[in-house]
């Protein structure tokens, strides 16, 4: 009896453990899947483990329910079925030169005048980040502008037109005379344009269009992304690499090889920067582009520029995959003796170097890790492709 009793305990024992298993699964992969997919027409859903029936509902967006081993509930996420994408991996450098639309502010200083120092952008409310839009209801375009109207503005006030946090506000600013400099001034420093190198990620035959980088350009002193108000995509050169180290991120050198520009930018949003090319780019094949569930840890390709201006293969794994975050999807490690021999890694220039996995256009590489220059994190594909 006793036997039995013991017989009969470890069986509930055991089915309860089999039991718990799958219930702390569903509720591992609820907090780590997506909330929203896109699924080729006719598929069905499936990623790490959970399955979803795909709605027959045309191209609408749809509700699916994703089940664990198409068992155990987990979550219910929204499918849009959508054609197969076919883009041409690039490699290769570009440069980017943008301005801004407006001027932003980057920083404030104190004005010399007869009662003492004061800083009448602070005493407006004007904050460090601010894009200054419009002066005196005129649209304002370079920081060249803004300084005349403020030297001829007589100390009169100046109403501004300031676009912060999505939000257009309207402040009155009052400049000061400065004793030192002899004229008007308002205290603030600003920028209206920016330059820089990155790696473009893909090219799309069908209209032309690319995206590079993986992550927006943003403001050095104030870490805000740039609002593009126009900007041209420039051929580069690489020169060389300063090899990255433990806590000393390197990076690609290179220079501006072209009087003309190769395109123009459209847009310069959190998963990267997006313009128009005049020329096609042939330097690959086109291949399909992944979608994030296809993507699978182990063995991948990233293709990257290190010398001269032609992209090579390097080879390279992914050993993470976040579907939950919006640019920081995949962790990625350099495998490649050679690259890893040349630049240890991933270095600053290489943010947009696209990455290959079984035929297909998975991502881009974002950020080295600084403690690590072997490894950093990657967007997927999809969300580069679908920024808008």
């Amino acid at each position: 009896m006793n036997i039995h009793r013991i017989i009969k305990s470890g069986i509930l024992a055991l089915s309860a453990v089999l039991c718990t298993q799958p219930v702390c699964r569903a509720f591992y992969y609820a907090g780590h899947l997506a909330d929203s997919y896109y699924v080729t027409a006719g598929e069905t859903l499936e990623v790490s483990h959970c399955i979803g029936a795909l709605p027959a509902s045309g191209m609408a967006v749809s509700a699916t329910q994703l089940k664990l081993f198409g068992i155990f509930p987990v979550k219910e996420v929204s499918v849009q079925p959508a054609e197969e994408v076919m883009l041409v991996p690039c490699g290769q450098p570009f440069g980017m030169r943008m301005l801004m639309d407006g001027i932003m502010v980057i920083g404030f200083g104190e004005v010399e005048t007869e009662t003492g120092g004061c800083c009448p952008a602070v005493s407006a409310g004007i904050r460090e980040g601010d894009m200054i839009t419009a002066v005196n209801h005129e649209t304002l375009t370079c920081a060249q502008d803004f300084r005349a109207i403020v030297t001829e503005s007589g100390g009169d006030s100046l109403d501004l037109t300031i676009q912060r946090d999505n939000l257009s506000l309207e402040l009155s600013l009052s400049p000061a005379y400065s004793l030192t400099a002899d004229c008007w001034q308002t205290g603030i420093w600003v920028r209206d344009s920016t330059a820089g190198i990155g790696t473009m990620t893909y090219y799309n035959p069908s209209d032309g269009s690319f995206g590079g980088l993986g992550h927006p350009i943003c403001d050095p002193d104030t870490g805000e992304i740039i609002p593009l108000g126009r900007g041209t995509a420039d051929a580069v050169t690489i020169s060389g690499a300063v090899r990255g180290q433990a806590g000393n991120p390197g990076q690609l050198q290179g220079y501006f090889s072209a009087e003309s520009p190769i395109g123009v930018l459209d847009s310069n949003q959190e998963s990267g920067i997006f313009g128009h090319l005049q020329e096609p780019v042939t330097s690959f094949p086109t291949v399909p582009m992944a979608l994030k569930q296809e993507i699978t840890l182990g063995e991948a390709v990233i293709l990257t520029t290190v010398q001269g201006s032609e992209p090579r293969p390097y080879s390279a794994e992914i050993t993470a995959i976040d579907y939950t975050d919006s640019t920081q999807n995949m962790i990625i490690k350099i495998t490649d003796e050679e690259l890893l021999a040349c630049t240890g890694g991933i270095v600053q220039g290489m943010s947009g170097s696209p990455i290959l996995q079984n035929g297909k256009l998975i991502g881009a590489v974002t950020h080295v890790f600084v403690s690590d220059p072997s490894t950093g994190y990657a967007i997927f594909a999809e969300s580069m492709y679908h920024h808008d």
